[in-house]
């Protein structure tokens, strides 16, 4: 994605202007139900990749898919006069596979939400194998006052040397 704030700019533009030209002005009775998702614009302001969404079968994708290359150069043109740039980028329409990809992940979860409920039954009626905590706790040894050794004995300064 370009971080030029004109670019981006511009790209907001066109996407309003290619989803209004669509809904209003283009009549082809192939169009179907389309979405426009996200433009993007080079770096250079000279190319325009839109990306959109339909709504229906594969057979209605793909008459949207050819009805917006039909209409790419009023859609262009449109474009150069709405935004008053020097020279108008071409567009570009790409079908955006977020839709798709969307369904897939949503299927994944739904299949791990199976498994985990699968395993929480087959958790309910288990015993541990072993002990009930595995890990090893430290054993305390009893605390002698004879044993826990001072290295000062009487009369000496505790490191080992007598007093004066």
């Amino acid at each position: 994605m370009n971080d030029n704030p004109r670019a981006l700019k511009l790209a907001d533009r066109i996407k309003v202007i290619v989803a209004t030209m669509l809904d209003t002005r283009v009549k082809d009775p192939r169009l179907g139900f389309v979405t426009i998702t996200d433009v993007r614009v080079s770096g250079d302001l000279q190319h325009a990749t839109v990306f959109y969404t339909v709504f229906g079968t594969g057979e209605e994708r793909e008459g949207t898919a050819a009805a917006l290359v039909s209409a790419t150069g009023m859609l262009r043109r449109e474009v150069g006069r709405q935004t008053g740039v020097r020279l108008t980028p071409t567009l570009e329409f790409i079908a955006d596979a977020i839709p798709e990809n969307a369904r897939v992940i949503e299927d994944l979860l739904t299949e791990a939400r199976g498994r985990d409920a699968e395993l929480a039954r087959s958790k309910e009626g288990a015993a541990y194998a072993g002990e009930a905590d595995p890990y090893r706790t430290p054993h305390e040894e009893p605390a002698d006052d004879d044993l826990a050794g001072d290295d000062e004995s009487p009369g000496t300064d505790g490191r080992g040397r007598e007093d004066a």
